[in-house]
């Protein structure tokens, strides 16, 4: 029996720009699993994006419920980002009414990109849970190729000393916002090393799309992105 969706809604405290967001929870068919996943997207998307959609139907699949929502900016119909207090306040929001629905589950937290990095901000910040999952961060701004290995104060990292949670990092080889040998790095500098795992999903950039004369499509990456969370689960990280 495959997952089944169901569409929920939670209050936000205010000021957010709507009185709620929508929450898509996929819920698995037994609950053979330990663990809900809490997710959030990136700047230029929502939550039905196909890598979170992906992502999601595999770890439910696995056995553990995943939540995914949007940001009171998405839903309330603008494409700019909320200022970042806001972002934390609705994801502090979704986070409670999960740990409340689900009080005995691992509760893992994270998401695509920006919606990951604000999780990890949470976190560092002393919002309870069990793991990160940060699917694509952005470790920097967009850089070309040319532009060379970014500088460390160009790195999004000053909050990671604080993080003692698990850490799952699936990124593009090709990333534009993740040179990965600065990602290395720094979690060397600044995580603890066995607690950190990175999946990194050959020839595919920040959405976790490949070029055109790669031979796989679109789905084949997803899942490869899906079966990396889905190791790093069950696997007691």
């Amino acid at each position: 029996m495959d997952p089944r969706v169901e569409q929920r809604e939670v209050a936000l405290s205010p000021p957010q720009a709507v009185d709620a967001t929508r929450v898509a929870c996929t819920m698995p068919a037994s609950d053979r699993g330990d663990a809900i996943v809490v997710l959030a997207h990136g700047a230029g998307s929502d939550l039905d994006h196909p890598v979170l959609g992906a992502v999601s139907a595999a770890v439910a699949e696995a056995g553990h419920p995943v939540w995914r929502f949007n940001f009171a900016y998405v839903e309330a119909g603008r494409r700019r980002p909320d200022p970042p207090a806001r972002l934390a306040a609705a994801w502090r929001d979704v986070a409670a009414a999960a740990r409340e629905a689900h009080p005995e589950r691992r509760l893992l937290l994270g998401g695509r990109s920006m919606g990951g990095r604000v999780a990890s901000l949470l976190v560092a910040e002393g919002e309870p849970c069990h793991g990160l999952v940060l699917l694509g961060y952005p470790l920097h701004r967009r850089r070309a190729r040319r532009d060379g290995p970014p500088s460390a104060d160009e790195l999004r990292t000053g909050h990671w000393d604080a993080l003692s949670v698990a850490c799952l990092f699936v990124q593009g080889e090709r990333d534009a916002l993740c040179d990965l040998a600065a990602l290395e790095a720094a979690q060397r500098a600044h995580l603890p090393v066995e607690r950190v795992t990175t999946r990194v999903i050959a020839g595919a950039d920040h959405a976790f799309a490949v070029g055109r004369r790669d031979p796989r499509g679109g789905d084949e990456v997803r899942a490869e992105v899906a079966d990396a969370v889905v190791a790093w689960i069950d696997g007691g990280r």
